[in-house]
């Protein structure tokens, strides 16, 4: 009986299409009939993987960014304009403003796209570029490496441009206010700039991120009392527009296009916000994080620049607290605030390019030598920026040279190379669209690039001196010297 009911029962044990298919040699099939793994498989989602220990809101985000972008670079949109007239300032800070904010959308988006290649969370800008290159076409993809490395040497040199800035900004704007008010000890600028290198050094010897958050706070709240007295003084008596130049001479226009971009570019610190944010979703999009940040940034700098020009026409200088009335005491104190402001800024920036140094050399250097690798490498890097900021005290023509060699590379040139590279085997779009696209604004970066870099150099060449700088220089590391040993 047993015997007859184990003979009429079909057994199902162990039953897999996939596996007796396949296992035929002789029949081998493409379809997974009953493999839930293949049927079930999810796209990888970075956003779903991202753990981050503290995320920011969308809200925080969005004051992240705008700090970025809303710093120093927004007083020397009157100069700017200057170089451009209010015409060709206007529609000119529209068009770069916009072609900023996409070169920051597609940078963004690649990474994202990027990151589903290669399955992680997150990637920085330089991580992107050559995430890039490696999975693109494969002739590039030997370069990967090579791309990944330029971009950080280019963020570091831009962050130690953006600190030769700072120390001119500085020294100019003490500089206005002791030369009023303490005139028998008139100084050159060139000597200011050396007298910031005591206390540049010592501050910037703080090594820990969380010790200068009261600093950047400082400065915010500096920053915010110099904005609104700059403001009162900007839009009271002011002048006719018809007295201002609508359309300024076109040799200039590069000047105009690379102080705009130094202005609005803060192309280095858009990963990290969107890496840490908790909804990073809603950084791309319309309204998202970047179009809300960008339209405001766009609109404050060209109403500044706009205002800023009519009121002091070509007068205007590098700062438009430069140009504030230098026998009125607020607008003195307006002054000293933009220094302090600048001066408790430095130590912040001075953290990311000491950080991609350090993370390139540390490894090299035995444990014990840490500490006074790191004193020595932080005093030689702010020496040197203080030394390059006395050679070229100018600080209208430093903004646009450091906007047209650093952030049209970065901020323009980089994303659409990196977007064109990341497309070119995924589709181009129809008639090739985005390639066209990205090679117009690779035509932009490098106007700006060449032109604003010959402008520039070109003005500078007959104010450079060698001598001086060196020696007050020399003096100031000298009193640095006595004062650690005392």
């Amino acid at each position: 009986m047993g015997h007859e009911e184990k003979k009429g029962t079909i057994i199902l044990d162990n039953f897999n299409s996939t596996a007796n298919l396949a296992a035929n040699p002789g029949f081998q099939s493409t379809l997974s009939l009953g493999s839930k793994e293949v049927i079930n498989e999810k796209a990888y989602n970075p956003f779903e993987h991202r753990r981050v220990e503290h995320p920011t809101s969308t809200s925080g985000s969005l004051v992240h960014l705008l700090k970025s972008s809303l710093g120093s670079g927004i007083l020397a949109m009157p100069a700017a304009f200057k170089n451009a007239g209010l015409v060709v300032g206007a529609v000119g800070t529209l068009i770069v403003g916009f072609i900023c904010t996409h070169c920051v959308y597609i940078l963004v988006k690649t990474s994202q796209e990027v990151c589903v290649d290669a399955k992680k969370p997150s990637m920085g800008f330089a991580e992107t570029c050559g995430a890039a290159f490696e999975y693109g076409p494969k002739r590039l993809r030997p370069w990967a490496n090579f791309a990944k490395t330029f971009i950080d040497y280019a963020l570091t040199c831009t962050y130690l441009a953006a600190l030769c800035v700072y120390i001119v900004f500085i020294a100019e704007n003490f500089k206005e206010v002791l030369d009023q008010y303490v005139p028998e000890y008139k100084l050159s600028l060139e000597t200011y700039c050396a007298l910031t290198l005591v206390p540049l050094v010592l501050i910037c010897q703080i090594r820990n991120l969380k010790w200068l958050v009261p600093f950047s706070a400082i400065a915010n709240v500096l920053l915010i009392i110099c904005f609104v007295i700059t403001m009162y003084y900007l839009f009271s008596d002011m002048p006719s527009p018809s007295e201002r130049l609508m359309v300024a001479s076109v040799t200039q226009w590069p000047l105009f296009m690379s102080t705009v971009i130094f202005a609005m570019e803060g192309i280095g610190v858009v990963m990290p916000i969107e890496n840490d944010m908790a909804k990073p979703e809603k950084f791309l999009g319309c309204p998202g994080v970047l179009n809300v940040a960008m339209t405001i940034v766009i609109t404050l700098y060209g109403i500044v620049g706009f205002f800023g020009y009519i009121k002091f026409g070509e007068n205007a200088r590098g700062s438009i607290t430069l140009n504030l009335p230098e026998d009125e005491i607020i607008a003195q104190s307006a002054k000293i605030l933009m220094a302090l402001a600048i001066l408790f800024t430095y130590s912040l920036q001075f953290y990311v390019p000491m950080e991609m140094i350090w993370r390139q050399i540390h490894h090299k250097i035995a444990v014990q030598y840490h500490n006074i690798t790191q004193i020595s490498i932080r005093t030689v890097v702010v020496v040197g920026s203080v030394a390059i900021a006395a050679a070229f005290p100018d600080l209208e023509l430093f903004i646009g040279l450091s906007g047209a060699i650093f952030l049209s590379t970065l901020g323009l040139l980089t994303p659409a190379v990196v977007e064109t590279v990341h497309k070119w085997n995924r589709g181009l779009g129809p008639f090739y669209c985005i390639l066209w696209k990205n090679i117009f604004i690779s035509i932009i970066s490098l106007i700006a690039l060449f032109a604003g870099s010959y402008v520039s150099i070109k003005n500078m060449a007959g104010k450079f001196n060698t001598v001086p700088v060196l020696e007050m220089v020399a003096n100031s590391t000298i009193a640095l010297n006595d004062t650690l040993a005392g």
